[in-house]
């Protein structure tokens, strides 16, 4: 694992810039900064400036919905932002669930949110505790060399700004800054500024976060857990607390994991039970439900 504390040039994600990377490389433009005359290029067609055009390639290669070696719009990139993409525009909230399982399920680049929502156990946090914890794991973890505490305060901070809700202290008292509200991913309140440089993040239910696209994590987890193995089971614990599982990934409590499994078992075509008894808490797996996660975000856009 490389640490990547940079490229967003701190700005955080906004609404409608996974479209125009996707529509840019389908339309065979080219989101190199390589040379003067991409970046100008990119800078006509996607209408921002060239700082804007670093950080719309940032996210789009982090969100895996662009191959940026390739030049190429990915599997995902078309299923969710193509000309015949479920959702193009981010009008359903279990697509901003979605992109937010994309942009933390990475074991190839440590980022600051990838840290927080992978290895970090603290759940009412200080930001500046934050970067001296995020440091910490990235020299446990990481190959080469790691950034300096100020490339990873601008990290934590765009982390932050791009899953927070920024609350104003000019003005009306609890007022919402509007700066804030480009970014898709606060609407799914998993971190919350209290104020002071302190934040919150409990572990919950999730009742918001759609059955079907937490079968699709969990699936795409346990596929790559038992890659060199023939197991078809999985301890609770791991789906719970292990980086990238889905319990740590959607930030679900205990009985929030729980209770998800439990639609899981009933949902139709799962391939998934479970047993919760002395002691005992297991989950077995179907071997084609496995091969096919995407099968579940099918169905899930199919009523949405």
């Amino acid at each position: 694992m490389k640490a990547r504390f940079t490229g967003h040039e701190t700005f955080p994600l906004r609404y409608g810039w996974l479209q125009k990377a996707v529509n840019q490389l389908n339309n065979k433009g080219n989101l190199s900064i390589s040379s003067d005359e991409s970046v100008r290029e990119a800078v006509i067609e996607l209408g921002v400036g060239k700082n804007m055009v670093s950080a719309i390639r940032y996210w789009a290669e982090a969100s895996a919905v662009i191959d940026l070696e390739a030049q190429a719009v990915t599997e995902e990139g078309n299923y969710l932002f193509g000309k015949k993409g479920k959702d193009r525009y981010l009008e359903h909230l279990g697509s901003v669930w979605l992109l937010h399982f994309w942009l933390n399920f990475n074991y190839k680049n440590l980022t600051a949110y990838r840290y927080y929502f992978n290895f970090s156990n603290a759940r009412h946090f200080q930001k500046a505790k934050l970067v001296d914890d995020c440091i910490e794991q990235a020299g446990a973890i990481c190959t080469g060399k790691i950034p300096n505490e100020t490339t990873v305060k601008k990290d934590i901070d765009c982390f932050l700004n791009t899953y927070c809700h920024k609350q104003t202290v000019a003005k009306k008292k609890g007022a919402i800054n509007e700066d804030h509200f480009s970014s898709p991913l606060s609407e799914l309140n998993l971190v919350e500024d209290t104020g002071g440089g302190y934040y919150i993040c409990d572990l919950v239910e999730r009742s918001d976060l759609p059955i079907e696209v937490f079968m699709y994590g969990l699936l795409r987890f346990v596929a790559v857990e038992t890659e060199q193995s023939d197991s078809t089971t999985m301890g609770f614990d791991s789906l719970l607390t292990k980086p990238y599982s889905p319990g740590r990934i959607f930030q679900l409590s205990e009985g929030g994991l729980g209770q998800k499994l439990d639609q899981a078992q009933l949902y139709k075509e799962s391939g998934i039970s479970w047993t919760d008894s002395e002691g005992l808490r297991q989950i077995a797996f179907d071997k084609n439900s496995l091969a096919n996660p995407k099968h579940f975000l099918d169905i899930y856009y199919k009523g949405a």
